[in-house]
């Protein structure tokens, strides 16, 4: 079991090293490409080259069975779902195949809605809670991931 995060637009990096730490020193891999700069004392960072959704590939043909991924991408997300792994947004909310066709569905309809000139609402500013529900979902899943 691994941590992999899509680490482009990935606040709470620490609570995700704090979790890894705390859990036999899980590995954590995170992934930029080269327009973003991430330090980490504990982390390993793999830099890719920048291009049209390249660390989202990397990420998803990077993971095998039972890794955990972070990611806010819902597309990354259902193909790693695909894998038998996990999947968790930097906000803590856990995919799941069982929410993962409804989240698609409506990042394509605000797409459709914004190509034909409409307004969709822009995301929430990052809260305390957020860093609380990623880093107690993040434990979860690393439980579940252990237990196989």
């Amino acid at each position: 079991m691994r941590i992999i995060v899509d680490a482009d637009a990935c606040p709470g990096r620490e609570y995700i090293e704090k979790a890894a730490k705390e859990n036999n020193n899980i590995e954590v891999i995170m992934y930029s490409d080269i327009n973003h700069v991430i330090n980490s004392n504990y982390s390993i960072v793999k830099i890719v080259d920048s291009g049209f959704q390249s660390v989202d590939m990397k990420v998803a043909n990077e993971t095998a069975r039972g890794d955990i991924v972070v990611t806010q991408d819902y597309g990354v997300a259902a193909m790693v779902l695909g894998k038998k792994a996990y999947a968790i947004s930097p906000k803590g909310y856990i995919y799941s195949n069982d929410n993962i066709d409804r989240l698609l569905f409506e990042r394509h309809i605000s797409s459709k809605v914004r190509r034909s000139g409409g307004k969709t609402s822009n995301p929430k500013k990052r809260t305390e809670e957020d860093n609380e529900r990623l880093y107690r979902n993040l434990l979860k899943l690393i439980k579940n991931a252990s237990k196989g």
